[in-house]
């Protein structure tokens, strides 16, 4: 019986090397304990719960270390992309005032003028077609332009100059636009400038009373 035991601790002490390093060491302390023969089974059984305990613990660690290694990849991903996808953010950003200026200088040459003179005409159709090509490219790179006119204001795109009282829109209605929006893909490359509807201030009860005693006493 006892070179049974032994026979099979050693069998078990001399597993390959392949086995991972806690589970070695528990096998090696339970081949330990049976070529002792002064170990009983209640020192051996608590030994061997210890061992347990310290392999969940060694594998629990080890799938946290997995988890923060998969995190770490996901974040350096995202970094990434970002850096692609918004690499043109300064570019765009200078790029929106020469666009805008075209726009202006389209707008400013009436019909009238266009047709009464052959050059101003082939001028300004010069100036719509580079307009147009700067159009294509941003839209090539998903540069849009927001006009907000009429939209409620959105303080994610938008920045209020100024409020006017009114009563012909809601109140916080875009009713005119100063200056549109440009974003780049989902990031914002400039906010509109915009002003926006606001409720007319009406005359407290108590004002109104007091302006009516006033009128009273001078009649």
């Amino acid at each position: 019986m006892e070179s049974t035991a032994q026979t099979s601790s050693e069998s078990l002490a001399d597993q390959p090397s392949a086995i991972p390093e806690g589970e070695k060491e528990a096998l090696e302390a339970i081949a330990a304990a049976f070529q002792s023969p002064k170990t009983d089974a209640p020192n051996l059984y608590d030994r061997i719960s210890e061992l347990e305990e310290e392999v969940l613990a060694w594998k629990d660690r080890a799938m946290r270390a997995v988890a923060d290694a998969e995190n770490i990849r996901r974040r350096a991903e995202k970094e990434q992309q970002d850096m692609s996808k918004y690499a043109i953010t300064n570019f765009a950003r200078d790029l929106i005032s020469v666009a805008e200026n075209l726009a202006r200088a389209s707008t400013s040459i009436s019909s009238e003028a266009r047709s009464a003179n052959e050059q101003v005409d082939n001028l300004a159709m010069g100036v719509d077609m580079t307009l147009q090509e700067l159009q294509s490219v941003f839209g090539k790179h998903h540069i849009r332009r927001i006009d907000p006119m009429g939209e409620p204001f959105d303080h994610n795109y938008h920045q209020a100059m100024t409020k006017f009282e009114t009563t012909e829109h809601p109140a916080g209605t875009v009713i005119q636009v100063v200056q549109a929006a440009y974003v780049l893909h989902d990031r914002l490359l400039r906010p509109a400038m915009v002003v926006i509807a606001a409720e007319p201030k009406t005359p407290t009860t108590g004002a109104t009373d007091h302006a009516t005693s006033h009128v009273d006493r001078q009649i």
